[in-house]
């Protein structure tokens, strides 16, 4: 009825000249539009602007000068042209491909809507089948089940990457901060202890390393879900907005899709460093630098000890030689 409707209007804003739609439409004063181009062509028309012609349609006389702008049956035409009147493919739609009768069934085994003689093929013939209407209120419900279980599970997808990119600033902060108080402890051992120094720091950054990458990739695998759990959801909303048919034709699969659908959640790592910097005790050292300097003595520092103790987190051993 709609189509039959839309099939009339558009004959009202056909050209009766070139038989297609009116582009930029004039009327005339017996109130018969025409296309701009088509009327000003009209072969009456070989005489001055003032001069009398005649409707091609009722005959009727007009001057060329009275010819106005029809912008209603403009804008109708407009959003004429946004539709497209094809009601043979909108019935093809209701028809099974293969045997072109209406789509009145539903196969429960194979998630399908399938006509008559389907059902009695010997691909449906020990299946139960159900009328459209019967089932269609069933599946809508899990289908709106299933977009409400993934609508949940994209939440946790969220938030455990948002828990991950914290992990991952946290991570930078502690390890700036750590960073910051190994390079005061080594300070005070500049001169001496450089090497030593250095070993802790690349030590340190190949453990950061390694543990931003794991982060890094934790959050990729969320990212990653995150768009499968999109997807889904996107199905299942086009299936929810969709017609009956739509909805069902195939449902089977898109709900194993979301019932199989399990959120994989990141194996986190600890915030604990593995590589744990003690600094030694070097004010009592330093308090023996000073009183053995007034004594005249000059301390040696023994590297091969002072790398076992550093090791150990015990402090230095020194060796003394008297000054002269």
């Amino acid at each position: 009825m709609a189509s039959g409707i839309l099939v009339g209007i558009k004959e009202e804003v056909t050209c009766p000249i070139c038989l297609e739609l009116l582009t930029k439409p004039l009327s005339l004063d017996c109130g018969h539009n025409f296309c701009q181009a088509c009327i000003t062509a009209n072969k009456d028309s070989r005489i001055d602007q003032g001069a009398e012609r005649r409707c091609p349609v009722c005959q009727i006389p007009y001057k060329p000068g009275n010819l106005k702008p029809n912008r209603p049956m403009a804008n109708i035409v407009e959003r004429l042209r946004e539709v497209k009147l094809r009601p043979e493919e909108e019935q093809k739609r209701d028809l099974c491909v293969r045997h072109e009768e209406k789509l009145l069934l539903f196969c429960k085994e194979d998630g399908k809507v399938i006509c008559w003689l389907c059902e009695r093929s010997q691909e449906h013939r020990d299946h139960q089948t159900f009328l459209v209407e019967e089932v269609v209120q069933e599946y809508q419900e899990k289908l709106q089940a299933a977009l409400e279980r993934m609508r949940k599970e994209q939440q946790e997808v969220e938030m455990l990457e948002a828990n991950v990119r914290e992990e991952t600033t946290s991570w930078k902060n502690q390890i700036e901060s750590e960073t910051q108080r190994i390079q005061a402890g080594f300070k005070q051992l500049r001169g001496i202890l450089d090497d030593e120094e250095q070993k802790e720091l690349l030590k340190l950054k190949n453990e950061t390393g390694d543990v931003l990458h794991n982060l890094a990739e934790a959050e990729n695998e969320l990212v990653e879900q995150r768009q499968l759990v999109s997807s889904v959801i996107s199905d299942l909303e086009h299936r929810l907005q969709g017609s009956a048919l739509e909805m069902l034709q195939d449902v089977n699969g898109i709900l194993q899709r979301s019932e199989t659908w399990t959120l994989k959640e990141p194996k986190m790592v600890s915030r604990k460093t593995k590589c744990a910097f003690r600094v030694p005790d070097l004010s009592g050292m330093l308090q023996v630098f000073k009183g053995e300097e007034r004594h005249g003595r000059v301390w040696v520092l023994n590297s091969c000890s002072i790398r076992e103790k550093w090791e150990n987190g015990c402090c230095f051993q020194i060796r003394v030689k008297e000054g002269r």
